[in-house]
């Protein structure tokens, strides 16, 4: 499988939420390999962004929205780890997250972690899918552009599927854009609207 390159991220937030869909994650852990094919993102951008963690300029908390693309970009709401990729296009500002997954290898383990029996409930949110896939802030920063690290994203199978958008979810102060993609119909999105 290809790993997804530096110049895949390093374009507009949201051409590349949506061309996250359909492309899988992959979660080393120790000899074992947990994968979901991702089936929902949303896009962040810097300063014009009232969503976003780079809001607000600069600080140390967010200072990886403003380096190189293809970072791991982790932070905690409502006791919830969340997944972002770094992406934006050179000299810009942003990140995508991760919402769901729809997971592929691995299932029982992610059952294990997360102590839930039914398949749908696994990874249907970003702070469930980081929990399935026991990401944390020890992995913040990680660049999943390079092999051996314990977290990839690489093209899955080709496959034809519907991509929709909305507002993003739970936000307080949106863009007028809708800057969240889903997979029509697919099970494992988090909210469909």
């Amino acid at each position: 499988m290809h790993i997804l390159q530096s110049l895949f991220y390093e374009r507009d937030p949201a051409l590349v939420a949506k061309d996250l869909l359909g492309k899988i994650l992959i979660r080393k852990l120790g000899l074992e390999v947990l994968s979901g094919k991702i089936v929902e993102a949303e896009a962040y951008y810097g300063g014009e962004d009232p969503a976003s963690r780079a809001y607000k300029g600069i600080k140390n908390y967010n200072r990886l929205m403003f380096m190189d693309v293809g970072r791991v970009f982790i932070y905690m709401v409502h006791g919830n780890w969340l997944l972002n990729i770094v992406a934006h296009p050179k000299d810009g500002v942003g990140a995508v997250l991760i919402r769901a997954v729809e997971p592929v290898k691995g299932i029982e383990i992610m059952r294990k972690n997360r102590n839930v029996g039914r398949l749908r409930d696994l990874t249907n949110g970003p702070g469930k899918l980081t929990e399935a896939l026991a990401i944390t802030k020890e992995l913040n920063g990680v660049d999943i552009t390079k092999r051996n690290n314990k977290l990839a994203v690489v093209n899955g199978e080709r496959q034809r599927f519907k991509i929709c958008s909305s507002h993003r979810i739970g936000v307080k102060t949106d863009l007028p854009r809708k800057l969240r993609f889903f997979v029509n119909r697919n099970k494992f999105v988090s909210k469909f609207s």
